[in-house]
């Protein structure tokens, strides 16, 4: 119950706060509120959208929250997701590819390997350097950002591409489709699957168990003998492969190309997803579901209100600070709480006959 009531508690109060805020704009709350639950869930069109944006949100959580599980704050998931997009386009350039689903997997893999290897490199530094692995991640994710918009802009820049900077467009028969009957990209199942095995391999396998016990307990873990070392990197390797193959995918079935539009800040909304399921890969579906429909709902907010398009990045913040403010309530005993308060302390002394 603590673990569901803390969560949706900071997103009802990051509601409130929000619509107290553009309430200042001269706009009304219940409109705001009405709007974004039409944006994001309203009708079949609002759906597609907020699916669409999951996908890449359920990815980037997990970059969060496999490491977070072996006790560490990784937080440079827009890092790998760029990388692995850039991955994927530079191999399709490259190397002839065939152009089936065989294709398609392999410019994946690319993209996983190189998001992999990126946030492996901060669980490195963390274990033979000492380096915090929430300030070195965080940092390279800025440098794969530099990075990126290097080659993009220079040695792997299509001629044709004039005031868009990007890579040459992936083969038609490289990309990701979309399922029969909408516009939802077969990314949003790629994903569905990635957490669920995710989950799965924490839960029941020795090596999930070994990286759960590693985050929990570490002294007990090296009483035991576990090697720590190669836990906490393996874990920072397949949350980077989670993050370069969300950067993957929007390659192969959103932009075809990589260009600037790849960095739209998914990785950095995947850590607010993660902390509110808690680090759990099959709780990050339903979140991700929820943020994706808040970030389809922006563009509604525009055109019906007049409030920029980037006003939910607001409401994503404030409610990134409640959640992370929740977790002090967390171990809080409500029941002995609210007993202290619902006691009336005495105002006089006990009359005669009866013990004070």
């Amino acid at each position: 119950m603590r673990n569901v009531l803390l969560p949706v508690g900071a997103i009802g109060l990051a509601l409130l706060l929000f619509g107290l805020i553009v309430s200042f704009a001269g706009v009304s709350p219940v409109e705001v509120w009405v709007l974004l639950f039409k944006g994001a869930f309203g009708d079949w069109y609002s759906w597609q959208n907020t699916l669409q944006r999951a996908a890449p949100l359920m990815l980037t959580a997990l970059c969060v929250a496999i490491p977070a599980r072996a006790g560490l704050v990784v937080i440079g998931g827009e890092g790998a997701l760029v990388l692995g997009g850039l991955a994927c386009a530079a191999l399709a350039q490259s190397v002839p590819l065939p152009t089936s689903v065989a294709g398609t997997v392999v410019v994946c893999l690319a993209g996983a390997l190189a998001g992999a290897l990126w946030v492996a490199l901060a669980g490195w530094l963390r274990q033979y350097r000492g380096i915090n692995e929430a300030i070195s991640s965080l940092l390279l994710a800025y440098v794969a950002i530099g990075l990126f918009k290097h080659l993009v802009e220079g040695p792997l820049r299509d001629p044709a591409s004039l005031n868009k900077p990007s890579t040459p467009a992936l083969d038609e028969g490289l990309l990701i489709g979309t399922i029969a009957g909408s516009d939802v990209h077969w990314g949003l199942v790629i994903g569905v699957v990635v957490c669920l095995v995710a989950g799965l391999w924490l839960r029941l396998t020795p090596s999930g168990f070994a990286v759960r016990v590693v985050g929990g307990n570490p002294r007990a873990a090296q009483l035991v003998g576990l090697p720590a070392t190669r836990l906490v990197v393996l874990a920072c390797a397949l949350g980077g492969a989670a993050g370069g193959l969300a950067g993957a995918i929007e390659v192969a079935a959103v932009h075809t190309s990589a260009n600037a539009a790849l960095i739209a800040g998914y990785g950095y909304a995947g850590i607010l997803v993660s902390f509110m399921a808690r680090h759990h890969p099959v709780a990050v579906i339903p979140v991700a579901i929820l943020f994706g429909g808040f970030g389809a709902a922006g563009s509604l907010l525009q055109r019906r209100l007049g409030l920029p398009d980037a006003s939910v990045l607001l409401l994503q913040g404030i409610a990134f600070v409640l959640i992370l403010a929740s977790e002090a309530l967390r171990d809080t005993d409500w029941k002995a709480w609210f007993a202290k308060l619902a006691r009336v302390p005495s105002d006089g002394p006990a009359p005669q006959g009866e013990k004070a």
